[in-house]
């Protein structure tokens, strides 16, 4: 094939829907869905070969611009991070559809916070099971004492959704302690739009900078004092960290001073942030670590990377932390069974976006379920501390099948 041949080749020519999955370009008549036809004229328009120079240069751009992936907080080497040539095109109609219910549950989970820490009433009502706060590996007496920014445990709050083969959306997961992705959903727009420029105004896609304009205004309200101009630091772990790489280029891309634990220090019940020209308040810190992590004298002592005396200075609201400590309780698969009552209870509403189904072993009616769809199931610790992933009993031997049975009974 020569290259005027590969240039005038269909884009799709060969391309089949895989069968009992939901294709996201190709309806089950076989033809391309309507959001989907100008952009793929447009590539055909363009050709392979230069569709295929493009994105050459557009992996180049990512390698240079050295945003990488870790998947775990280990040290080990990242590898570059990896964007699709073609990327997902979605209605406006269903994304305003996926943003309600995700707003939604951002809602609830904000609620669940704010009793838990606040009347317990979920917890009286036995809405929710007591092990969801007291039996929590993660909880510490000390978030009831602490105040949220602005009123509001939650500034960020992300999910992890899948689509079903009938096209509806589930959640498999929330993420509530501190969002991973606002800096590569950044650079895989600004890749994706010098890509395919033309596509991209023909296919009107709806643009980012509002969001994170919001986002620095919401950050900026937060501030105790100096609210024109507060100082405004993006807390992370440091180079070990698998978000690291990220942190960096949000923090640069937002105009945040890019700080560890160690980069800063309590006196006279503030946070300051150390510089060669002395010490300087902060305002606000956009935490990247985990909420154990933050501040070893009332938290884990053994955290190396958190500020001592944190959780003193929010009590006195000298400073306002985003998300706040404690926020990350409601990220627990522990959860799931009980939000579709929580939300109606709490919000007169039904839970617009589900998630998968998920039953918690703590009680009898579900752990007799699950004991009996054992090798149908996957199998997750139901409260989330790590990047945990799930096991799958049919891929066991039967020792350690016997043995992961043994540990559920026993909990």
């Amino acid at each position: 094939m020569n290259a005027a041949t590969a240039a005038e080749e269909p884009f799709l020519r060969g391309y089949q829907p895989t069968a009992g999955i939901y294709d996201e370009a190709v309806g089950a008549d076989g033809q391309l869905r309507p959001h989907w036809a100008a952009f793929i004229a447009h590539l055909e328009q363009m050709g392979r070969p230069e569709f295929e120079r493009r994105w050459g240069r557009a992996e180049r751009q990512i390698a240079i611009d050295d945003l990488t992936f870790s998947p775990h907080d280990s040290g080990e080497t990242a590898r570059p991070w990896i964007l699709d040539a073609i990327p997902l095109l979605m209605e406006e109609v269903e994304w305003r559809t996926i943003s309600a219910g995700l707003e939604q549950r951002a809602r609830l989970f904000e609620m669940i916070l704010s009793d838990l820490f606040g009347p317990q009433t979920l917890l009286k009502e036995r809405l929710l099971p007591p092990d969801v706060l007291y039996g929590h590996p993660g909880y510490h007496p000390t978030y009831l004492g602490l105040p949220p920014a602005g009123g509001r445990y939650l500034q960020f709050y992300a999910a992890d959704i899948v689509r079903a083969p009938d096209g509806r959306w589930w959640a498999t997961g929330d993420r509530t302690r501190a969002p991973f992705g606002l800096g590569y959903v950044l650079e895989n727009r600004i890749v994706a739009s010098r890509t395919l420029p033309v596509a991209f105004r023909q296919c009107r896609v709806q643009r980012l900078a509002p969001f994170y304009v919001q986002l620095r205004e919401t950050l900026r309200e937060l501030a105790p004092r100096y609210k024109d101009n507060p100082r405004i630091v993006l807390l992370t772990k440091g180079p070990t960290s698998q978000s690291y790489p990220e942190d960096a280029y949000l923090a640069r891309y937002l105009g945040y001073t890019l700080a560890e634990g160690g980069d800063l220090a309590v006196r006279e019940n503030r946070v300051m942030l150390k510089t060669l020209s002395g010490l300087f308040p902060v305002e606000v810190l956009m935490r990247r670590l985990d909420d154990d992590d933050c501040d070893p004298v009332e938290l884990v002592s053994s955290s190396a990377v958190g500020i001592s005396g944190l959780c003193e200075v929010l009590r006195s609201g000298n400073v306002a932390l985003a998300n706040s400590l404690g926020a990350r309780l409601v990220e627990s698969p522990i959860f799931r069974p009980f939000l579709p009552g929580v939300c109606r209870h709490l919000l007169g509403e039904d839970l617009q976006t589900r998630s998968i189904a998920t039953w918690w072993a703590g009680q009898k009616e579900a752990l007799d379920y699950v004991l009996k769809r054992f090798d149908e199931l996957l199998i997750l610790p139901a409260y989330r501390m790590s990047n945990d992933m799930p096991t799958d009993p049919s891929l066991l031997t039967s020792k350690e099948r016997d043995a992961l049975i043994a540990q559920i009974r026993s909990q």
